[in-house]
């Protein structure tokens, strides 16, 4: 069933713009398949579906022949590089500006990383907070994702 799930979810998001999981939910219920969000969210992790200005996007094959090979912290340095727009520091957050779309592949990359002395990220369209333990561990961080990201 996961498998089938599976190719259809990569054909409907493939076919055509699809926004939401609501909206992807809908689509596998015509297609006579029954599913709960957390699955959905589960299968478009699997997946390695990201969420852009255009919709859910799948992976190419060059990205999952290369994410086989990229670490984590590869990983997450070439998405801060396509991605960050800017990093601030307000006390014990560190707030990550991306363009529209993009906040969800970022704070997905942070979160597989599980930098030191963050705490957890929430994740907006284009802002990522990183909750940090103290002010000095968040202007850490942020020196590390601007040196990662290549920028100022």
């Amino acid at each position: 069933m996961k498998s089938r799930r599976h190719s259809i979810i990569r054909t409907l998001i493939a076919a055509g713009e699809v926004y939401s999981q609501h909206e992807l939910g809908q689509l596998l219920t015509r297609e006579g398949i029954e599913t709960t969000q957390a699955t959905l969210s589960r299968d478009l992790t699997e997946l390695g579906v990201l969420k852009g200005p255009s919709g859910y996007q799948l992976p190419s094959a060059t990205d999952l022949a290369s994410s086989a090979v990229l670490t984590a912290e590869a990983s997450l340095a070439r998405v801060l590089k396509r991605e960050l727009i800017s990093i601030d520091v307000g006390g014990t957050l560190v707030v990550l500006k991306t363009p529209t779309g993009h906040g969800n592949a970022l704070a997905f990359e942070l979160d597989r990383v599980r930098l030191a002395g963050v705490l957890g990220s929430i994740a907006g369209d284009d802002t990522v907070f990183l909750a940090v333990r103290s002010e000095i561990a968040a202007r850490r961080i942020a020196k590390e994702l601007r040196a990662a990201a290549q920028i100022a």
